[in-house]
């Protein structure tokens, strides 16, 4: 049941959208499926009401793997000269937008993070929801806005990743009433698991054994790392998309509670932290300025000597973990 404030955020939302000249949808830089396809579901609603917008995102010419979603192709990396209204989805605090808004543009933030810093006009926030994508379905249904396949299977490809095959612990009874509204409206989940998990790239293949070569364990095995070079990447023809298999694959190992990957991006080094049984990255993340969910998470760390980053945050683990 939504309570009486989240509804009144959700409608107040729609007025604000209705009220705009032009709206920028943002996605996080470094996307992932849950920013690209929530956007996506925004912005198919949008057209469809003929509404004035469009959606950005900094780094979309090195993220192509959700071409087939509808209006995929209309996502730009230029931002517009200007705007009365931001969107931003899945985006924990406003640096993840990879630009900084003009001023006194109001906002609305929809997002699943646990940190995130509230930041919006209107602040669609839900920490325990396993993806944003759930939470644009709540903005949605909440208006009588109609789900079309286009926005359903965009929606549904959102959450499908986000709780990696529904597998996550914030995955529940909702999260499944939801999936079945969405195949209802005509959804095809065969087609999209061809899309997200049969079209992998030569590359990736290439890449991931160079990258789990790099397996270290620490702390009697319960932490695990690995790390990518530049060099690396170049040598295989290879994405740090296409290496994130090998963080899931080091957390899978039995004993491994923590699992971090490491690489330089610009002039610091990029830590991704997923975690089980129990250990909050969440915590760890924010010692260094960055944030995420309690099992999944990330930070930057000022060095560019992977070996630095990488012992500075040992450091900070629990002994017993």
């Amino acid at each position: 049941m939504i309570h009486s404030q989240k509804r009144k955020d959700l409608t107040d939302s729609l007025e604000l959208i209705k009220a705009s000249k032009y709206i920028l949808i943002v996605t996080h830089i470094n996307p992932d499926p849950d920013t690209i396809s929530s956007a996506l579901a925004i912005s198919n609603f949008l057209a469809d009401q003929k509404i004035k917008h469009m959606v950005y995102n900094r780094d979309i010419k090195k993220f192509q793997s959700l071409k087939f979603l509808s209006r995929f192709e209309k996502i730009s990396d230029v931002l517009p000269t200007f705007y009365d209204l931001v969107i931003s989805v899945d985006c924990g605090d406003m640096k993840r937008f990879g630009f900084k808004p003009m001023a006194d543009t109001k906002i609305i933030n929809i997002d699943h993070h646990l940190s995130n810093e509230d930041f919006g006009t209107i602040d669609l926030v839900e920490p325990n929801r396993g993806s944003t994508a759930e939470i644009v379905y709540d903005f949605l249904m909440e208006n009588n806005i109609q789900i079309t396949k286009e926005i359903a299977t965009a929606l549904y490809v959102g959450i499908y990743s986000d709780t990696q095959g529904f597998a996550t612990s914030r995955t529940n009874k909702k999260t499944f009433d939801i999936i079945s509204h969405l195949v209802g409206t005509g959804v095809n989940p065969g087609f999209i698991a061809d899309e997200l998990l049969r079209k992998d790239s030569l590359a990736k293949y290439r890449i991931l054994p160079r990258v789990l070569d790099t397996l270290t364990l620490h702390k009697e095995g319960r932490v695990a790392t690995i790390y990518v070079e530049e060099s690396t990447l170049n040598e295989c023809g290879a994405s740090l998309r296409e290496c994130e298999d090998a963080l899931d694959m080091a957390l899978n190992i039995g004993v491994v509670d923590v699992a971090m990957f490491f690489r330089v991006l610009g002039n610091k080094t990029r830590v991704s932290l997923r975690s089980k049984n129990g250990y909050d990255v969440s915590a760890l993340a924010a010692k260094f300025g960055g944030g995420g969910h309690k099992f999944s998470s990330g930070c930057s760390i000022s060095t560019l000597d992977i070996n630095e980053a990488k012992n500075m945050i040992l450091k900070e683990i629990d002994e017993k973990k």
